[in-house]
């Protein structure tokens, strides 16, 4: 393997040194067919011995993270970000589908040490505090990308489905949907709000984004969609 590679639902990709990498519905790693997907979105190149990641395209984002979680960028349309740890995680959303594919560096130029008292996870993630059946929403939201395992792309549910599967009414799902967005954008998180402080069409798709590249809900809360169904508002 060279020093960058790709990984794409368990397919491998190795750009070399001196081209240029295209991501999108076309391109040297074809994502889908999908026609809310730019042909081509991402680039992944090297500059004065940089790897960096490239956005293309003229609507989309894509959340960049690392691989703890403890990193994380938006990368909005005409933005580049260098690829600096030896795992990126890069997830974004065309439509109504979920992309994530994986970066791998052999030489990273930031390495993260962790000690043997680091947090494994159980504790808050910053500064928001979320109750139970606030982050039981985030998990109905995410759990197709919380089932699947490794890189590739799933359906974000609607609001309507992710409420039956919490057993809730839709006003209940849409009221705390609201506090969640807010919490997190009053923390600095991106994409959550439209023009004027309206809250963004696509929240739901940014939230996840940032939800499960963060590492604010992972499999194991997978526990809250059964013990939310057919518990009162609490």
């Amino acid at each position: 393997m060279g020093d960058l590679a790709i990984d794409f639902c368990g397919e491998w990709y190795e750009p070399s040194d001196e081209e240029i990498f295209n991501i999108g519905r076309e391109g040297d790693l074809e994502v889908d067919d999908n026609p809310y997907l730019h042909r081509q979105f991402l680039q992944v190149a090297r500059y004065d011995g940089i790897w960096w990641l490239s956005n293309v395209g003229g609507m989309l984002s894509a959340t960049v993270a690392d691989g703890s979680g403890g990193m994380q960028a938006w990368l909005s349309p005409g933005a580049r970000i260098p690829l600096v740890f030896s795992h990126t995680n890069v997830i974004f959303t065309a439509g109504p589908t979920t992309y994530e594919f994986a970066v791998h560096l052999k030489t990273p130029s930031f390495r993260q040490e962790s000690r043997e008292d680091d947090s494994n996870g159980d504790t808050t993630i910053g500064p928001v505090v979320f109750t139970d059946s606030q982050r039981a929403l985030i998990v109905a939201l995410a759990e197709p990308m919380l089932r699947r395992e490794g890189t590739g792309f799933s359906a974000i549910p609607s609001s309507a489905a992710a409420a039956t599967t919490l057993g809730w009414a839709l006003t209940r799902f849409n009221r705390k949907l609201d506090n969640v967005c807010d919490k997190l954008d009053r923390v600095g998180v991106v994409g959550l709000r439209g023009g004027g402080g309206k809250l963004a069409t696509n929240r739901r798709a940014r939230l996840v984004e940032h939800a499960v590249t963060s590492h604010l809900v992972t499999p194991d809360d997978l526990y809250l969609l059964e013990k939310m169904r057919g518990v009162d508002e609490g």
